[in-house]
Formats: C-alpha cells, sequence, structure tokens
C-alpha cells in the first residue's frame, strides 16, 4: 500500500536549489526517486556526508512519498548507518566470535577508558570516534580494530595506548590548512 502524498508545503521546503543541488538531491534523483533503492539511496548519503542527518531523510522521504518513519526504520535497523556525524578519527572494534574469545571486550572497555565515551559515541572535540561491529571478516587476526579504515591485527589491551598515540601523531602531522578544511 503506498503511502499518501506530502502535503503540498513540506514538499516545497525539499524543492529549493540549494536541497536539489546537495549531494541529497543529486543522489534521489541518479537513483530515479524508485523506492526499491531506498538502501542504496541511504548508504550514498551516508557516503557523501558521513552519517545521515535527519533533513536527508525527510527529503528521502518526502521524495519517494514514504513516511519519514519507515526510513527511519531502515537507518536504525542495520547498524551500518549513522545518524550522528562520526569522529574525525573512527576506531571501530570487532566483537564478533573469534575476536571476543580473544579478548575483544577487554580492548573495547580500555578505548572506552582513554577516549572518555562508550561505543556508539564521539568525543566531544569531535576528534574520535567509537564502535564496534559484528565482524569484519578476519577472524584469523583477531581482535581485529579498524582505525580510520586500517585493519590492525591482533590488538590486545594494552597495545591502545600505542594505537591512540600513533593516530594523534598523525593528525598533528596534518598541515593547518587541511585541518582546518576537515572541521569545516
Amino acid at each position: 500500500m503506498r503511502a499518501a502524498t506530502a502535503p503540498v508545503r513540506e514538499i516545497a521546503i525539499f524543492n529549493t536549489p540549494e536541497i536539489l543541488s546537495s549531494p541529497v538531491g543529486r543522489i534521489i534523483e541518479e537513483h530515479h526517486n524508485d523506492r526499491n533503492d531506498l538502501i542504496a539511496m541511504l548508504l550514498d548519503i551516508q557516503d557523501a556526508m558521513g552519517f545521515l542527518p535527519r533533513f536527508a531523510m525527510e527529503h528521502v522521504a518526502t521524495r519517494l512519498e514514504i513516511p519519514v518513519t519507515e526510513v527511519y526504520g531502515i537507518a536504525t535497523f542495520f547498524k551500518y548507518f549513522r545518524l550522528k556525524p562520526p569522529g574525525e578519527h573512527q576506531c571501530t572494534v570487532c566483537t564478533g566470535t573469534a575476536c571476543h574469545v580473544r579478548g575483544a571486550a577487554r580492548v573495547l572497555r580500555e578505548f572506552e577508558r582513554h577516549l572518555g565515551i562508550r561505543s556508539g559515541e564521539v568525543t566531544d572535540d569531535r576528534e574520535y570516534g567509537l564502535e564496534t561491529v559484528n565482524c569484519v571478516g578476519a577472524c584469523a587476526l583477531g581482535p581485529i580494530v579498524l582505525v580510520d579504515g586500517d585493519y590492525q591485527g591482533q590488538v590486545t589491551a594494552s597495545k591502545v595506548p600505542t594505537l591512540l598515540r600513533r593516530l594523534k601523531r598523525s593528525a598533528e602531522k596534518k598541515p593547518v590548512a587541511a585541518r582546518a578544511e576537515a572541521a569545516a
């Protein structure tokens, strides 16, 4: 059953040149406003923006003529989607079975202790984000931690401070202009 069409005033909000030319508008157009491409659209929006902002989900719902709750339901069902901006540096701890039995919980606790955040959160300065995933497919190297997408194998709790120091040093080596651009 198709959802009722959104009121004209709501559609008008999203038909501004800024929205239509934004990554969100372009991505919806690339998918030909096809409801069957909802997950692919959300993946593309997250790739472009780093997360799924509320306005993007509302815009998708309006353009596809579906309830925003349906879009939000998809975004919250799949762990891959982020509803908040990630940290500048993302630390992802695998908690799959092989990593778990090799100490992933201790590794995660050590990240939480050093960063002062829990899994799913970002530090106040937005410098670091921490998350868990169920499996990254490198079980023989567990526990695995992805640091800005780079696989780190056989991580122990005692290696966490070294990983974070290395990450901080690499961030400090970035030219000032690049750090300012990344923060914008």
